[in-house]
Parts: C-alpha cells; structure tokens; sequence
C-alpha cells in the first residue's frame, strides 16, 4: 500500500456540495479531483490554468456599477408598495411608448 498524505481544507459547505456533485458526475471524488490538480500542476510547473481577472462588456461594467451605488446609497430607487403598484407603472410607461 503507498504511503498517504493529509491535506486538511476549510471550505464553505455549499462549495464542497457542489463541487462533490459536480466530481460525482465524473466519477470521481473530491480528493480524486484534487489529486488530478496537483498532478497536473507539477506537470504544467504553475497552475495548470491562466488566472486572470474576469472581464465583461461596457454594459454589464455599468450595471455592476449602478448595483454598487444603490448599495451604498449614492442613488435613490423609488419604492411600490406591491407588485400591483409597480405592474402599473410599467403598464402606463409601455401604454405611452
């Protein structure tokens, strides 16, 4: 029998049960697909895939943008009180278009 070795990984449980979900459909297990990481990252020399900061397009830039301002308060949303209110706003705005 070869010798083993421990690696103890804290991890949030939705990450873990997805990620044993998504190695089960190959078969695999979680330390199964760790090995493949590490194996394969000795064989590349690095990680065995680029990292890099995602980019999106000027529009979904903008919306992120816009979700961070009215987070942090620099813009004011109007407010409904129900779902009624609001379908009629847009009624009216689509009537008018």
């Amino acid at each position: 029998m070869a010798k083993t070795a421990n690696i103890n990984v804290r991890i949030d449980p939705e990450t873990k049960a997805g990620a044993e979900k998504l190695f089960a459909s190959f078969g695999i297990t979680v330390t199964d697909a760790i090995n493949i990481f590490l194996r394969k990252s000795i064989m590349e020399g690095g990680l065995p895939f680029e990292m890099k900061q995602p980019r999106y397009n000027a529009e979904t830039e903008a919306a992120m943008q816009e979700a961070r301002d009215i987070m942090n308060g620099d813009i004011s949303t109007k407010n409904y009180s129900s779902a009624r209110e609001l379908f009629a706003e847009l009624d009216a705005e689509m009537d008018g278009e």
